[in-house]
């Protein structure tokens, strides 16, 4: 059997160097905001251009104008995850289900709300992504178009690193370079191919 694997952490703390870390070494990934993506170009048009009407442009919904729609307003954005959600979950149950069939000792799923959504997504264990957080407000506010009032937002809807840590199997702390979060994640790789849960 699959050891199925689920991959969080807060904003800027390192998520998409550590998915492409497993999928290097050649773990198959899954990432929800690449799945978000994708139904923006194709499965989630229609109901999000029903409601939030002027956000598709040329059959894609355009993410800028989707965040006008909900900046300051808490109950659109649910009405949006309403919408999305249970496309992205449908998408990592069948992403899950193919890695099963085709005996994949481990499977990676990368969500970044794994635990505040409230979920049960099977997964056998769970890996949360750290960094300190004065270089986590770095990197997030060096990123396009985020401001100090947007991040705080989003650090409003996610738990505290601390309670993530709490509830994680493997931690994967971010701070240093690429190279050393890459080392990092081949060892947790190793650790898990030689362990007898790999193959549960």
């Amino acid at each position: 059997m699959t050891l199925k694997l689920g991959l969080t952490g807060s904003i800027a703390t390192g998520k998409s160097t550590v998915l492409q870390a497993f999928a290097d070494l050649g773990i198959p990934t899954f990432s929800s905001d690449d799945a978000v993506h994708e139904l923006y170009r194709g499965a989630a048009v229609a109901p999000v251009e029903a409601a939030f009407p002027g956000v598709a442009v040329e059959g894609v919904i355009d993410r800028e104008k989707l965040s006008r729609h909900l900046v300051g307003h808490p109950a659109r954005l649910k009405q949006l995850e309403a919408i999305v959600h249970p496309l992205v979950r449908a998408g990592i149950k069948r992403f899950l289900a193919e890695a099963e069939a085709r005996g994949e000792p481990i499977a990676v799923v990368d969500i970044p709300l794994l635990f505040e959504n409230g979920v049960d997504w099977g997964l056998d264990a769970v890996i949360v992504t750290v960094v300190d957080e004065a270089e986590q407000r770095r990197r997030a506010l060096a990123r396009p178009g985020m401001t100090v009032d947007k991040l705080e937002a989003i650090l409003a809807r996610q738990l505290p690193q601390a309670e993530k840590v709490r509830r994680a199997t493997y931690i994967i702390d971010t701070s240093a370079s690429i190279a050393a979060t890459r080392h990092e994640v081949a060892q947790l790789v190793d650790k898990l191919r030689a362990e007898p849960q790999a193959s549960p």
